[in-house]
């Protein structure tokens, strides 16, 4: 029998057959299939420096994660939280369906363009579930201009939820209210946690970010995790940090939480990349206006990953660079985690496979694991480099100006600089074993790698820019008679360059417009790149973890 499974949202209305929810009829891949684009590869890293009370605290820990899997569920779409207890329901009887929804934390396919996978669901909300679902941008704004200084910033930051209150007028919901029944036992374990753990400045992160829970003020908070000592030998991100999810405006920050194990051996060996911002932010092809004035050196972490929950979607995170709130970057800086065994089993499982079927074979040789490691950390600092504000008074954060495309271009921006940088440090000896062919050829091997993540995902999309755009300037080439493509490098550095500074000055100049025009441009998928997406449809598109410090896979209990 099948019947209608009507959510708490008009967005949501799963089928159900037998109780149970019915995958989409009209899909060209069944459940197993989306599966199959997924390589289970095991994480774990070198625990020999962990105490018996580090060992406790993860357990604790690993327990948040549970706690943080839940709010962002509900954080994605209203009606979420009651089709994944429908589905837990029916998990013996559909254990594939249950097993994808925890890759994706929604009824949504996040590497085919959001398709449904469940029949009855309607497309993913641009609003997630920060905002009422009926709310259109103009309400929004126009509500805006009602509120005093404060008031507004609350309703632009990134730890509000806006609701409809009495005679539906727009109101601001503090997280700490909204998921109360989530964040207070998760802070309390937070808080416990930090009672255990060897490192006293990780105990007092972990302390003062359950505060935070409770109070909705991250600010102190985030300080404590950028001062976090690098003699801890855990190493732990858990709060309210990615806008990708409120793509109506970028404003709305999602929960998550990653455990890890500090590498120190590979930490030392990337002491230099810290010092490098300033000679980068001097270097860049834009004017002073765009350059950043308040720029610090960013602090390098490499880790191995143990454990995640939250925000931590397919295709997973090989590095970040937190905080984002601006007030925290101006006050402390930022930090960049670089998470090697993630990135190790994306090389070995997914880009050497990529760069086999579609580059020149005369250039696949310099694929090269160190350029692709060097290039992500690259990308990650050079999320600080250029423009955060815009350069004409009154100076505001960029992504208050370029809204829904501000994600995808600051993930663009980071990818081309973290190339301009490469070019830098090389010429400055930074790099002994690996060449800037190495560096190119990888990245363009990369790029269709995060272009398979669909345009409607930050990552993919800005790739999708990249590539074109390096294309139309020569510094890649497609042959179509083979149909594979190549650097040119001798024109290569050329185009970087201008990519940068056609971002930058989009960026500093808040220029909303000339971002639609730019992305509508170049983040699309050509001829060339469909069929190269093609001819790679049968290899992985990205990783699923099984985290060996607990024995399970997947963690949404």
């Amino acid at each position: 029998m099948i019947t209608s499974f009507i959510l708490p949202s008009i967005l949501l209305s799963a089928q159900l057959h037998n109780g149970c929810p019915v995958p989409a009829s009209n899909s060209s891949l069944t459940i197993q299939e989306r599966l199959s684009r997924f390589e289970t590869v095991e994480l774990t890293g070198n625990l020999s420096r962990f105490t018996t009370g580090d060992l406790q605290a993860v357990n604790k820990l690993i327990k948040v994660a549970h706690l943080l899997d839940r709010v962002y569920v509900r954080q994605v779409a209203p009606g979420n939280e009651e089709l994944y207890n429908k589905l837990v329901e029916c998990s013996a009887a559909q254990p594939d369906l249950l097993q994808l929804y925890k890759l994706f934390r929604g009824p949504w396919d996040l590497v085919d363009e959001e398709q449904p996978y469940i029949e009855g669901v309607k497309p993913r909300p641009d609003t997630a579930n920060f905002y009422p679902v009926d709310m259109s941008k103009y309400e929004f704004e126009a509500w805006l201009e009602t509120l005093s200084q404060k008031e507004r910033q609350e309703a632009k930051g990134f730890y509000h939820v806006i609701r409809r209150g009495e005679n539906q007028t727009l109101e601001a919901v503090p997280y700490s209210l909204e998921y109360q029944d989530l964040l207070e036992p998760a802070a309390k374990l937070l808080q416990e946690s930090a009672t255990l753990v060897s490192d006293a400045s990780l105990s007092r992160f972990l302390n003062s970010r359950g505060s935070s829970l409770l109070s909705n003020e991250y600010l102190e908070s985030e300080l404590d995790w950028i001062n976090v000592s690098d003699k801890s030998p855990l190493e732990i991100t858990v709060g309210p940090y990615e806008t990708y999810d409120d793509k109506m405006n970028s404003y709305k920050a999602s929960f998550e939480i990653f455990i890890h194990a500090r590498d120190f051996e590979s930490t030392a060996l990337l002491k230099v990349f810290e010092e490098s911002l300033p000679m980068v932010e001097k270097d860049l092809p834009v004017g002073d206006r765009y350059k950043n004035k308040h720029l610090r050196s960013t602090p390098i972490v490499v880790v191995n990953e143990l454990y995640n929950g939250g925000d931590a979607t397919v295709p997973m995170t090989a590095a970040y660079n937190l905080p984002n709130d601006e007030q925290a970057i101006k006050r402390g800086g930022s930090k960049l985690v670089i998470i090697k065994n993630v990135q190790e089993s994306k090389f070995k499982s997914i880009l050497v496979k990529i760069a086999d079927t579609l580059l020149d074979p005369e250039q696949i040789r310099y694929v090269d694991f160190e350029a692709f490691f060097n290039h992500i950390l690259l990308h990650e600092v050079s999320h600080s480099n250029g423009p955060h504000e815009t350069v004409q008074e009154p100076r505001v954060p960029i992504r208050s100006r370029l809204q829904e495309y501000h994600s995808t271009l600051e993930e663009a921006k980071a990818d081309i600089t973290g190339l301009f940088a490469a070019k830098l440090l090389f010429d400055q000896g930074s790099f002994k074993n690996t060449s800037m062919e190495n560096f190119y050829v990888t990245y363009l091997a990369s790029a269709f790698r995060s272009i398979r993540f669909g345009l409607n995902e930050a990552h993919g999309r800005g790739q999708a820019a990249q590539l074109n755009y390096l294309i139309d300037h020569g510094g890649f080439v497609y042959d179509p008679k083979s149909q594979r493509f190549r650097v040119d490098f001798a024109k290569i550095e050329e185009a970087v360059k201008s990519l940068v500074r056609d971002i930058m000055v989009i960026q500093g100049d808040g220029d909303k417009r000339n971002a639609e025009n730019f992305l509508n441009t170049y983040g699309i998928n050509r001829d060339y790149t469909q069929l190269a997406l093609e001819k790679i449809a049968k290899i992985p598109i990205d990783i699923q973890p099984q985290f060996t410090i607990t024995g399970c896979l997947g963690h949404l209990q």
